[in-house]
């Protein structure tokens, strides 16, 4: 003989140990009302672009790494090895000579030119190259422009992401440039003001993330691969890294041209503060050119950003 004992959905509820609908309702209704912040919001995005770059971080060190290395290993310990080696005021045939021949080697002009290259390859591709991939078919990128800030922050986020890793790229340069060398042929750097040098990175790497976002919502994404051949390439053979400005005075219009590449401003500045021994440009222009850049390519990029999002 069989009992079966029913039980009312609500004291079936409590026997399984399942809070009832009144007591979820309780709960809902006592819950605090979340209340997102610029600040916590913003901290939140960078928090994912940071736990991005750690997953990616033995990529991103090899891409910053190889190119630089590359070039101080042939310039700075091949070519004066058999004898080609480069003096800026003295003779090829002397490059060993480098300080008893009165001229400053190779070397030494490499240490703040490849830094700029550094500072502006990885601030486009960090946020040119994301960029692209967002604004595919898939559309990813309305996963953070649903975030309850303004659009125009999220351009900010992704600038300042961009400069953080710009920043990151030119650090791992410089002890490249300093201990790759042949024998006596160490680069002569001598930081005259630290502060100033912080100033110069900073604004530079700014300046590049800016540039990237600018770049990665006004360029057709089939035809990226332009960006290396039109605007990276030239940039970099045109923007003072193997030679200071001073230097293109022989090739006077060539010297004015080259000022509409901010590149040159960022090899001149830190040339300035890293080797003063070599002629450079004005202080006051080098930083009036990375500040002004950096707000104008900022508010251009912004514009873009915002109008690629909402479109």
């Amino acid at each position: 003989m069989t009992t079966t004992t029913r039980f009312a959905p609500s004291e079936s509820a409590e026997h399984a140990g399942v809070p009832t609908a009144a007591e979820v309702a309780a709960l809902i209704a006592e819950a605090p009302t979340p209340r997102p912040t610029l600040a916590r919001t913003f901290g939140a995005m960078m928090a994912r672009e940071f736990r991005v770059l750690r997953r990616n971080a033995v990529a991103t060190f090899t891409r910053a790494v190889m190119q630089p290395l590359l070039f101080v290993f042939v310039f700075a310990y091949v070519f004066p090895k058999i004898g080609g080696g480069f003096m800026l005021g003295g003779s090829a045939a002397a490059a060993g000579a480098g300080a008893a021949a009165g001229g400053v080697n190779f070397a030494t002009i490499l240490v703040p030119g490849l830094m700029a290259s550094m500072l502006l390859m990885q601030g486009i591709m960090a946020v040119t190259f994301p960029l692209v991939m967002e604004f595919s078919w898939q559309r990813t990128i309305e996963d953070r422009a649903l975030a309850p800030v303004p659009i125009r922050v999220l351009a900010i986020q992704k600038i300042s992401a961009g400069a953080v890793q710009s920043f990151i790229g030119a650090l791992i340069v410089f002890p490249i440039v300093l201990l790759v060398h042949a024998p006596g042929q160490a680069p002569q750097v001598d930081v005259t003001n630290w502060a100033l040098f912080a100033l110069i990175l900073v604004f530079s790497s700014l300046l590049t993330a800016a540039l990237g976002l600018l770049l990665g919502t006004v360029m057709d994404p089939r035809k990226m691969q332009m960006l290396f051949a039109v605007i990276l390439l030239p940039a970099t053979m045109l923007g003072c890294v193997y030679y200071p400005w001073a230097a293109l005075s022989h090739i006077r219009w060539l010297q004015i041209a080259v000022l509409i590449n901010p590149m040159v401003y960022m090899s001149e500045g830190l040339r300035a503060v890293l080797t003063p021994s070599l002629p450079h440009m004005a202080m006051w222009a080098v930083l009036l050119a990375l500040v002004g850049g950096t707000v104008v390519f900022g508010y251009l990029g912004t514009r873009t950003f915002t109008k690629r999002v909402l479109n």
